[in-house]
């Protein structure tokens, strides 16, 4: 085959793959230019996600009629005075968006300088339709419609409305935080989704646009390295989220996505957060435009800096540094948690509550009987049918308890019953000491019991279903939009989990039960991992072909915590589960359960051996 040259309007489809892959570049493309045109507020409205409208208004410095033309030019820009493309400053400057989108759908461009008559130009697919005076405030308004309409092998790869919304509403939020100085508004369908004030302060702006608690469990980020500035807000170790999606970066005010960065991230917190979890931090690096490559991807998502190693080093140190000054800070208890905590302090009428040993703290449902030491061969049966309550021995100025969560009423069992021993006592609130036939093992119980919740979640739901447990005042859990979508998609698969939701408004959820094997836990933790887990999965699979992320999510906040406290009869009941459940050596993120000192290992460790 002969090389021929391509027609024009396939040359700008091919771009248009480039530049236009959702409903979301188009939209971001369109802002960028708002911005870079001066704007000081930029309304945007969507319908179907995008796909089937997506308009940008803007009150920047507007375009004549020439420019207009010209606009729709391929590589025509205003943006680059001069040959030097190393020292760009704005968003854009490949002058490819515009014709880019205007190949595949259906564009309005109506534009107003100030002091000058506003003009249309309508270019349907590629052809200019018409063009005719406007009546339009000064700006600029940019009208997409039916994207990908002629391009149907481009269209049917777009996701559902909600995701590609989602999308959008990211796109958005990414860019509002860059500029705090404008205002931005989203409207959806015609609801409104998104709406900030220009003007606000840095930290304010970032805290509208993730969560409202950044404020009170997030540090400021201010460091300067051989001409390289770092600022911005980084949240607490404690005020963590399941997946990486609330991680925000800025290169001289254009959003990126860089793996460098995110890996730096990674660094700083990683001595101080689980494997898996991650940051909530809005950092703008601000880097001398010769030591920055912006013009390396077609959608300028990426990077590339001169000296690698010395912005994550920058990164790294910027991020630990402020941590530090943070001290001993952890996230803010929720007022509802606080509340709970007065209540269980307040002293009662028979003056219950007023001593230091106050057992004022919830049993671990273990599913075991009443007496404090049960009998071995009761041990770990029906773990999942009974529920387990401590008798209240509630004394005035109880003494703390000494090594042992409590004493021993009945003769503890012979350890040589028991592969995993017997307990001899808790260390740190976290592991538990156990004595077995041939030497000394040690458990995490956090690790422990999160593996022995999931395979009861594993069990039931093969068995039809998690049984669920109503609460008798509902929760309310605010989320942003596309979260609250997200759940709501998926409510009838989550309630086969034992998780009652229903809408309650655009932003937040109501929560009527939850999985009665979970017991007492953090609702609203669970329902904001669940929301960040399902924006990572395919919208193809049912929740359960993804059972265990599913499953493992919800068996992290129905474990007994590291600090809890255990008597010797939850210590042994979790011990015998541990031996009659599969994968129990191990927990949901891999990591062991549980290890073992033999005893020729200790007597090595005192030199008898």
């Amino acid at each position: 085959m002969s090389i021929r040259r391509l027609p024009e309007h396939l040359v700008n489809r091919i771009a248009a793959g480039e530049v236009v892959e959702r409903p979301a570049s188009a939209l971001k493309e369109l802002v960028e230019n708002a911005i870079d045109a001066g704007a000081t507020r930029i309304s945007v409205r969507l319908a179907s996600g995008g796909t089937v409208l997506v308009e940008v208004t803007d009150d920047g410095c507007g375009m004549t009629p020439s420019d207009m033309a010209l606009a729709l030019e391929r590589h025509a820009t205003s943006k680059l005075p001069d040959e030097f493309i190393e020292n760009v400053a704005t968003l854009g400057f490949r002058g490819e968006a515009l014709p880019s989108i205007a190949s595949v759908a259906r564009m309005t461009l109506e534009s107003r300088p100030p002091g000058c008559e506003g003009w249309a130009r309508v270019v349907d697919n590629g052809v200019v339709f018409s063009e005719g005076p406007a009546a339009i405030p000064p700006g600029t308004r940019v009208r997409v419609e039916a994207l990908f309409e002629r391009v149907p092998a481009r269209r049917k790869f777009l996701r559902s409305p909600r995701s590609e919304f989602a999308a959008c509403i990211d796109v958005v939020k990414r860019l509002a935080m860059a500029r705090p100085d404008i205002g931005f508004s989203v409207e959806h369908d015609g609801r409104r989704a998104l709406g900030v004030t220009g003007g606000e302060s840095l930290p304010d702006r970032v805290a509208a646009l993730t969560d409202r608690g950044l404020i009170d469990n997030g540090v400021g980020v201010d460091f300067v390295r051989e001409g390289i500035g770092l600022g911005g807000i980084a949240g607490l170790p404690t005020f963590n989220r399941g997946v990486a999606d609330h991680q925000y970066l800025f290169v001289n005010g254009r959003p990126v996505k860089d793996r460098l960065l995110i890996g730096a991230i990674r660094g700083a917190y990683a001595e101080m957060m689980p494997r898996d979890r991650h940051a909530v931090v809005a950092l703008f690096l601000d880097v001398p435009s010769d030591a920055v490559d912006v013009n390396v991807h077609p959608a300028k998502t990426e990077v590339r800096f001169r000296d690698p190693a010395l912005v994550r080093g920058l990164i790294v140190s910027g991020l630990r540094r402020a941590l530090d000054e943070a001290g001993h800070r952890s996230q803010r208890a929720p007022e509802s948690a606080l509340a709970a905590w007065t209540s269980d302090l307040s002293p009662s009428p028979s003056g219950e509550g007023l001593g230091w040993g106050s057992a004022s703290q919830a049993p671990l449902n273990l599913g075991i009987g009443p007496t404090p030491n049960p009998a071995p061969e009761g041990e770990g049966l029906a773990l999942d049918q009974r529920a387990y309550a401590l008798n209240d021995r509630r004394t005035f100025f109880t003494p703390p308890p000494q090594a042992r969560a409590e004493p021993a009423y009945a003769p503890p069992p012979e350890s040589t019953d028991y592969s995993l021993g017997v307990a001899r006592g808790q260390v740190a609130k976290t592991y538990i000491v156990a004595e077995s036939p041939d030497g000394l093992i040690l458990v995490d119980q956090h690790a422990a019991h999160e593996r022995l919740v999931l395979e009861r979640m594993r069990k039931a739901m093969a068995n039809g279903g998690v049984a669920s447990q109503a609460l008798l005042l509902p929760e309310v859990v605010e989320l942003d939009e596309p979260a609250c979508d997200r759940l709501e998609a998926r409510a009838a698969e989550l309630s086969e989990f034992g998780l009652d939701l229903d809408r309650f408004g655009p932003r937040a959820m109501l929560v009527r039960g939850v999985p009665a094997m979970l017991g007492q836990g953090n609702v609203i933790g669970l329902v904001t991992d669940l929301a960040d887990e399902l924006a990572a999965f395919d919208e193809a699979l049912s929740l359960k072909e993804r059972l265990d992320h599913v499953a493992a999510t919800m068996a992290c906040h129905g474990s007994v915590r590291a600090g809890r406290v255990l008597s010797v009869a939850e210590m042994n009941a979790l011990l015998r589960e541990m031996e009659v459940t599969p994968h129990s050596g191990q927990c949901n993120h891999g990591r062991p359960t549980w290890v073992k000192l033999a005893h020729g290992d200790i007597e090595k460790l005192f030199g008898r051996r």
